[in-house]
């Protein structure tokens, strides 16, 4: 097999002090990251409440959501292929970013899906439950495991987990009868911890819009 050609030295030295330079742009998106928990939230109670409150259309929605993927999918493409690109991102939205997305979609990309297909597959009152499932109970349950998780939990913490559970059972009971509500929650839950290879921003709202379909409310 012929050996590939060597990188000249001296874009051997111009690569590394870039390659350094966007490890330290990623590193420092670590931590609880506050204002991406509140973006996370608000985005998903903006959506519900727009569900909730206005009379759009199913398909209207699905074009504006729709839109989102396509435009956030497409910027993804760009910075994942373009690491000054990608470098560009998390200078911008150094509060916003996450070190899982130096390589990988970014969560709203993903995030947008998830309320995509959620109002697409499900009747009008269960998408709204798997959204505020998604706006709610995730961030809280991220930002608790991350400062005070102490219990192993099926790859997350037993703290984190039980007020993901705490929170949804809080969202949901105003809308459902109080075992709808608990098997909603208790679905939301698990998915949330069991739900990889598929990202939570997809099978939260999904599994916890199913349980509420399946069971009649």
């Amino acid at each position: 097999m012929a050996e590939e050609p060597s990188m000249p030295d001296s874009d051997v030295g111009r690569e590394a002090p870039r390659a350094a330079g966007f490890d330290a742009l990623v590193e420092r998106t670590s931590g609880p990251q506050p204002w991406r928990r509140v973006f996370h939230a608000v985005n998903g109670l903006v959506a519900a409440a727009v569900l909730t409150w206005t009379d759009i259309s199913r398909g209207t929605a699905l074009w504006i959501l729709g839109a989102f993927v396509i435009v956030l999918g497409s910027l993804d493409v760009v910075r994942l292929a373009s690491r000054d690109a990608n470098a560009v991102f998390f200078k911008a939205f150094r509060h916003l970013a996450s070190p899982r997305e130096a390589r990988g979609p970014a969560s709203s990309t993903l995030y947008a899906s998830g309320l995509f297909l959620v109002v697409a597959l499900f009747p009008r009152p269960a998408a709204i439950s798997g959204i505020l499932l998604l706006a709610l109970p995730d961030p809280a349950a991220s930002w608790v495991g991350r400062r005070w998780g102490r219990h192993p939990f099926f790859g997350g913490s037993l703290e984190g987990s039980g007020i993901f559970l705490l929170v949804s059972l809080i969202v949901l009971l105003p809308r459902h009868p109080w075992p709808v509500a608990l098997a909603a929650a208790l679905s939301a839950t698990f998915a949330e911890r069991l739900g990889w290879p598929l990202d939570d921003n997809l099978v939260v709202p999904l599994s916890g819009a199913l349980v509420v379909t399946l069971l009649g409310s």
